[in-house]
């Protein structure tokens, strides 16, 4: 049950504790979690900007609607997706697996013609809307993975994602901000810590068949 116990530590803090800070390890651990993660097809049309100068973090405050977590946690986490999905994304995949697992190219070579297909048949926005899908999964995950190491974290939506594109200078790399995560330190004050889960019985959100 220890898992379970995790996930019930876990909150959304929403006042972090400034003055401590997550040590290299635990960024690290962090890192593997979200290049980890299950994306569809393996593509990983993600990228993790990690944040840590509180210069630029006090920049994001006004776009992230005066959300302080983004300046006090630790770091601050925001997650990304290129801004299409191209041939040469597909391409990569694939010789990475002949170069890790030496599959023939034989082998490969349909799997990598029919997804280019399936990406082509597909409008920009529809690409970009299928990318976001996988930057809830890589989100999911590295709240879970926080909870484990007892990591606190805030899944945040609530922000101005082209004006964090501009102050990141996202769009030199081809990158759209998605979410954010700023982890760290619960503030020993944040009486949010203090409360009950409230959640329904798993009778009525579980349907065993």
């Amino acid at each position: 049950m220890s898992t379970i116990n995790d996930l019930k530590w876990r909150y959304a803090t929403k006042k972090f504790d400034s003055s401590r800070i997550l040590s290299k390890e635990k960024i690290n651990i962090l890192k593997h979690a979200f290049n980890l993660t299950a994306t569809s097809y393996g593509l990983q049309t993600l990228k993790l900007v990690i944040v840590l100068d509180k210069e630029i973090r006090e920049q994001l405050i006004k776009h992230s609607y005066n959300q302080k977590q983004v300046v006090d946690a630790s770091h601050l986490f925001v997650i990304c997706i290129e801004d299409d999905v191209v041939d040469s994304h597909v391409t990569d995949y694939y010789d990475n697996i002949k170069k890790i697992r030496s599959t023939p190219e034989t082998i490969l070579a349909p799997y990598r013609n029919d997804l280019m297909k399936m990406m082509s048949n597909m409008t920009v926005k529809e690409r970009q809307e299928w990318s976001i899908r996988q930057a809830y999964i890589a989100l999911g995950n590295l709240m879970t993975v926080c909870a484990v190491e007892r990591i606190d974290s805030c899944p945040m939506e609530g922000f101005i994602p082209k004006k964090y594109d501009e102050v990141l200078n996202l769009e030199e790399k081809n990158l759209k901000s998605v979410l954010l995560l700023p982890v760290g330190y619960r503030a020993d004050d944040d009486m949010f810590s203090e409360f009950k889960k409230v959640r329904k019985q798993l009778s009525e959100t579980v349907i065993e068949l």
